[in-house]
């Protein structure tokens, strides 16, 4: 009797929580199914709204800059009712987070990066390109053409600059006077002489108070990114036909540049990695400092000037820009997304924007016009890379450019480092890259 007793005391407690589970299980489908029902109402509302809300990614520092820029995207916001674009800050603007976006099919809009990624977003078939769309744009004209020129990729257009930037020397006008300079250098020749005044070594030690100039030491874009003009300026290239081609005599010419500051003791090289940082600069510990428009330097408390890199065979710099990819998702938001661009190019955002940044507009009109030209008496330095512009050259936007960019990093980390010869550590770098190189530009569009 206990056991039967038992046996039904199990089957009703059983059975009670079989009931309880259904209605669980129906609560929980009458909520699902309401939230989805909810969803399905929010979207038709969002649809006949007639409003598309555009996801724009982006990166701007320091926070300054990126306040100028929401408050122009607010305002783009205000006069389109039928756009309405959010700017998302990316604290770790990662290329690994972006293609990741892609190959999940969740990428943003629109996306702020550099020009330098284009080949692999291209591989990707994630960008749309632009040229059909800019050649029917009436405000194509007032656009620098060689801003675009870092944008393209074989024929076509792939990106639209945000601004545009270059390379100069800074330099502490007070160490100058001390040494008595009183010519800004424009050859590399006297680059190194005026390099070697500026170097003091008070004690003897072999460890100089002041260096003439720091040089960034490490793999890193930074440094190839910075020893761009001068490979530029000796009339040397990483790509011929394509193909990497570091062992060309003015790319050795321009490595062997830097070896001689080095070797001259009038060089400093900065911390791994960290050749972007101006701690030395500010302090005096260095008088020249390659940087750009966008440096510390000319916020803080330091005297302060700018000249233009100085020429070996011609003059030139190198540029660094900051541009806009529409990124493929459904054909009406992409067509939203270019009204957008449309406005970042105007002369009304680019006079805005550049006199609220530092950065250079990439606007004709913008650049001739009244406050832009008010602001750069404001700041004559300024002008040194406005008037680069014209010699402002791109570094490669081909697929494999991470690559590329790597074996050249480590071939000027060797070099100055005293490893081995520019010839030596060019070659090294010649060697490993066309072992990757055709893996590289699989799939390149």
């Amino acid at each position: 009797m206990l056991i039967t007793f038992l046996q039904l005391q199990i089957r009703d407690f059983y059975r009670q929580l079989f009931v309880s589970l259904k209605r669980v299980l129906l609560l929980l489908f009458l909520l699902g199914f309401s939230l989805v029902m909810l969803s399905a109402c929010q979207g038709i509302t969002q649809k006949n709204s007639g409003v598309i809300h555009l996801a724009l990614w982006q990166s701007i520092n320091p926070p300054v800059n990126r306040d100028v820029f929401e408050k122009l995207v607010n305002k783009f916001n205000q006069t389109h009712q039928d756009i309405k674009v959010e700017s998302i800050f990316l604290a770790r603007p990662e290329l690994p987070k972006i293609l990741t976006s892609v190959v999940s099919n969740a990428p943003p809009d629109i996306l702020v990066f550099y020009p330098q990624i284009t080949g692999q977003l291209v591989q990707l078939g994630a960008i749309a390109s632009l040229e059909d769309w800019l050649e029917k744009l009436p405000i194509k004209s007032e656009v620098i053409p060689n801003t675009l020129d870092e944008l393209k990729l074989g024929d076509r257009l792939w990106s639209v600059p945000l601004y545009t930037s270059n390379l100069g020397i800074f330099y502490r006008p007070k160490l100058f006077q001390a040494a008595g300079i009183t010519e800004m250098p424009k050859t590399w020749a006297e680059l190194r002489q005026i390099a070697k005044k500026l170097t003091i070594d008070r004690n003897g030690d072999h460890h100089p108070e002041q260096s003439g100039i720091l040089l960034p030491l490490g793999k890193g874009e930074w440094t190839v990114f910075s020893w761009f003009p001068f490979l530029l300026s000796a009339g040397g290239e990483i790509l011929t036909n394509n193909r990497p081609n570091l062992t060309n005599p003015g790319a050795i010419t321009a490595l062997k540049f830097w070896q001689d500051l080095i070797k001259d003791g009038s060089a400093t090289l900065s911390p791994p990695e960290r050749g972007y940082e101006e701690d030395a600069f500010i302090t005096g510990r260095v008088a020249m400092q390659i940087t750009g428009p966008w440096t510390y330097i000319t916020k803080s408390n330091v005297d302060y000037g700018v000249f233009p890199i100085p020429a070996n065979v011609n003059h030139a710099t190198a540029t660094g820009g900051g541009n806009l990819y529409i990124m493929k998702t459904k054909p009406e938001r992409e067509k939203a997304a270019l009204k957008f661009l449309e406005y970042i190019i105007s002369e009304e955002f680019q006079t805005q924007w550049s006199t609220g940044t530092g950065f250079l507009p990439i606007n004709k009109k913008a650049a001739e016009s009244e406050p832009y030209q008010k602001y750069l008496k404001q700041k004559p330095w300024l002008k040194v890379f406005m008037d680069q512009i014209p010699v402002s050259y791109p570094r490669p936007t081909i697929a494999g450019y991470s690559r590329l960019s790597d074996s050249l990093g480590r071939a000027i980390e060797s070099a100055l480092l005293g490893k081995s010869s520019a010839e030596n550590a060019l070659k090294s770098a010649q060697e490993r890259i066309e072992l990757i190189w055709n893996d590289s530009l699989k799939g390149e569009g």
